[in-house]
């Protein structure tokens, strides 16, 4: 991590006061909350964030808490606020969340919460003509591409589908030089299935050498899929990629195996490698490939997951980003030293801000996430494909 300035010397040092003061600090905390969606079609994602933050910060304050810019300790204190994948909800809850003592947030889940919400933040820092809210976002889970760039109070740790889905084309079209033709399903009123098919995976696939032979699109309330089938079906398509979230990329999976629909290669959205892609039609997902920017392929990732089960939830990409978050701004609070008072909450979120701005590297459950200046995050990721009932390690590009 690159800081102006990691620790004081100062700091460095345990003074006579440090040392005094340290029965006091037993009763200190920081506040670091969650937002998104914890109910709803998409509610299983806002749940498993808000486990996964339980844990990290549990583990956090077992090893005794942050270290605060007086040398005293502080344990962090986490809640998480439901915005039900609903902009307006999730403004609301920002506000919210702002007039709190909270020193930063991490969310939103949905794409089309956190574009609209990320735009009542200040564009520019230090602008003076921009009356927009001053307060650091650190998101875990909307992915669409380039929203990082909307405020200079937002970071994402989420990773590039660009590169992703470039890889793996490129990797089908080494691997499976016999594919020809692709054949497109979206979840068209989802701001993050629509812009990963249209700008993401269809490009991609193009650029690759792929033609594009049709496309059916679905909403994320829709539960009969079988007009949009019956086009695919006609098409014949070598490759189908579905870019949907769990609950209608298993429909059309299930609506496919009715129709007899067998292409050479499934490809889905990011979203959709998780648990509950597999709970809800594991036999139709069978050999569906993504890739994703988590898997537990070494020890680091399993403790982390298993760390999560025990909170309820479920490690996915999503999730994954929310415990690295979590542990991101543990460094980040004592690289920074925040002060941790009511006197010093509005210099301290500023510090988190500048903080978050100048990191150019961060750890993850895969590898080191480099830290892009607009706020955003290139990650470590795997492709993985659904095989008897779990998520397998087809191939890692990185290795």
């Amino acid at each position: 991590m690159k800081l102006k300035a990691l620790l004081k010397a100062g700091v460095l040092g345990v003074s006579t006061l440090a040392m005094a003061s340290v029965a006091a600090a037993q009763d200190k905390t920081i506040r670091i909350v969650g937002f998104g969606a914890a109910s709803g079609v998409v509610g299983i994602f806002g749940q498993n964030s808000s486990a996964a933050m339980s844990a990290a910060f549990e583990k956090i304050n077992a090893e005794g808490g942050v270290e605060l810019a007086d040398g005293s300790k502080a344990m962090i204190e986490t809640e998480y606020y439901d915005d039900r994948c609903n902009a307006e909800e999730g403004i609301s809850v920002l506000r919210r969340i702002a007039s709190t003592d909270a020193l930063v947030a991490i969310g939103p889940t949905c794409s089309n919460v956190a574009e609209p919400l990320f735009g009542i933040l200040q564009a520019k820092v230090d602008d003076e003509g921009d009356t927009g809210l001053q307060f650091p976002v650190f998101t875990d889970v909307a992915i669409k591409g380039g929203l990082a760039g909307i405020s200079e109070w937002v970071f994402r740790n989420t990773p590039s589908e660009s590169q992703m889905y470039d890889d793996l084309f490129a990797w089908l079209r080494t691997n499976h030089p016999d594919l020809k033709t692709i054949y497109g399903g979206v979840e068209e009123d989802f701001a993050h299935s629509r812009f990963t098919w249209y700008s993401v995976m269809k490009t991609a696939a193009e650029k690759h050498g792929f033609e594009v032979v049709g496309e059916a699109q679905w909403l994320l309330s829709d539960t009969n899929f079988s007009n949009q089938a019956r086009g695919m079906r006609r098409a014949e398509p070598d490759v189908v990629a579905i870019s949907a979230h769990p609950f209608t990329t298993c429909g059309m999976l299930r609506e496919m195996t009715r129709q007899r629909i067998q292409p050479k290669i499934l490809v889905g959205l990011t979203s959709s490698s998780s648990l509950e892609t597999l709970s809800g039609c594991a036999n139709e997902a069978e050999g569906l490939t993504i890739p994703t920017s988590f898997a537990p392929v070494n020890e680091e990732a399993k403790a982390a997951a298993e760390a999560v089960v025990a909170k309820g939830g479920q490690m996915d990409l999503h999730s994954a980003s929310a415990w690295e978050n979590a542990m991101i701004l543990k460094d980040i609070i004592e690289a920074a030293e925040i002060g941790g008072t009511p006197e010093t909450l509005e210099e301290d979120r500023r510090k988190i801000r500048d903080a978050l701005a100048e990191l150019e590297n961060a750890p993850g459950l895969l590898g080191s996430n480099k830290r892009l200046p607009d706020g955003e995050a290139v990650k470590p990721y795997v492709f993985v494909h659904a095989k008897d009932g779990s998520w397998d390690v087809l191939h890692n590009p990185g290795s």
